[in-house]
């Protein structure tokens, strides 16, 4: 499930990116797509960093040239890397 899920975010960011791809109409695409990776994150991770991670995903896709940005992967390595070491750590002491 884990893999699966880095595999999808992989995948969805490649989607916030073909705006690139397609001259003319990336920026107008970017509007369509903005709302739908903010709410796609928050389902994806349904916490509280879900939510920012949703915010943070809305506003790249709505900033001009900003489409580079792999937040889906990004939430992926957070949430299931740094996130879990953090946890680690608190329990730990």
């Amino acid at each position: 499930m884990k893999y699966g899920k880095l595999v999808l975010s992989i995948a969805l960011d490649l989607v916030g990116m073909a705006s690139y791809f397609f001259p003319g109409i990336g920026e107008t695409a970017d509007f369509v797509w903005a709302p739908i990776s903010g709410f796609l994150i928050t389902r994806m991770y349904p916490d509280r960093a879900g939510r920012i991670g949703g915010f943070i995903g809305f506003l790249e896709e709505l900033i001009p040239g900003m489409d580079f940005i792999p937040t889906f992967t990004l939430m992926w390595v957070y949430v299931h890397l740094l996130k879990k070491d953090k946890y680690l750590k608190k329990r730990a002491t």
